[in-house]
């Protein structure tokens, strides 16, 4: 990773890891409690583009803890937009419910994703809870990842072969280049997982139980937080520093040559 200046990002990165490890602890029991079936979800951009009560209850509940401890920083947030911060100053990314549909229908696989970075992007912090597995995956930069305090590494495995791949598709729909490298995955006997949720399934690679993920496009809210994780774990990321919107492949370092052929020889790392 690029070096950053941590002082003139301007923020006491212990102090944030203690804020965001206590807001992801209380959105994973928020998520957890049994919720009403007959509870309103409201569409966004379209049927599978979804929120709910308890998505806009978590963020707001983040954004007025993260106003309080850090008042001069930003927040990006997926259902609340953006609050400026003052010039210069780090800016929170919240995705409160990433996995929105799985959690509206009943399917235990969602994640609170809360990271932070400087105003250049650089990721700082990141932080991926799994409500349902009671897993929380934490990192701060040059300080490597952790899983409920434990280190954490990517795989040590050396081909893709036997082995599991996670994605998500774009909404609803395959993003360019996926079933081209669905298919030469199948061809290598490697296993594809479509979980969800981009937080957690990219978050896998760090805990060394995925040796690839990938996703069509890069968003900070809900990509950052395990990009950073995944990196501090030791993965290669492609780019490491994507833009917004851009395809990003997470990969175990001893399988990176070859997952990385595929990644471009299928045009999936088209932007």
């Amino acid at each position: 990773m690029a070096d950053v200046d941590l002082d003139r990002a301007d923020v006491d990165l212990d102090r944030a890891l203690e804020v965001a490890t206590e807001l992801a602890a209380w959105a994973s029991e928020t998520i957890r409690r049994p919720r009403d079936p007959g509870a309103e979800v409201r569409e966004k951009d379209g049927p599978a583009d979804i929120v709910t009560a308890t998505d806009e209850a978590v963020e707001t509940h983040v954004r007025e803890v993260l106003g309080r401890a850090f008042p001069d920083h930003g927040i990006v947030g997926e259902e609340y937009g953006t609050t400026e911060g003052a010039a210069d100053a780090p800016h929170w990314v919240v995705d409160p419910v990433d996995g929105t549909t799985n959690y509206a229908h009943g399917l235990g696989w969602c994640s609170f994703s809360l990271g932070l970075a400087a105003a250049d992007g650089t990721p700082l912090l990141g932080v991926v809870a799994d409500p349902w597995r009671g897993e929380t995956f934490t990192a701060v930069r040059g300080r490597g990842a952790f899983l409920n305090g434990t280190r954490t590494h990517a795989a040590a495995h050396t081909t893709l072969t036997g082995h599991v791949f996670l994605t998500e598709w774009a909404a609803h729909a395959h993003w360019p280049g996926m079933d081209t490298l669905l298919a030469q995955l199948a061809d290598r006997h490697c296993t594809v997982r479509v979980m969800g949720s981009t937080a957690l399934s990219l978050a896998q690679v760090a805990a060394g139980r995925a040796t690839a993920a990938a996703i069509g496009g890069f968003h900070a809210i809900d990509a950052l937080p395990p990009l950073l994780i995944a990196l501090e774990a030791g993965a290669v990321a492609v780019p490491e520093r994507p833009s917004h919107n851009q395809p990003l492949l997470l990969v175990a370092p001893a399988a990176a040559q070859e997952m990385t052929e595929l990644w471009y020889g299928s045009g999936a790392a088209a932007v």
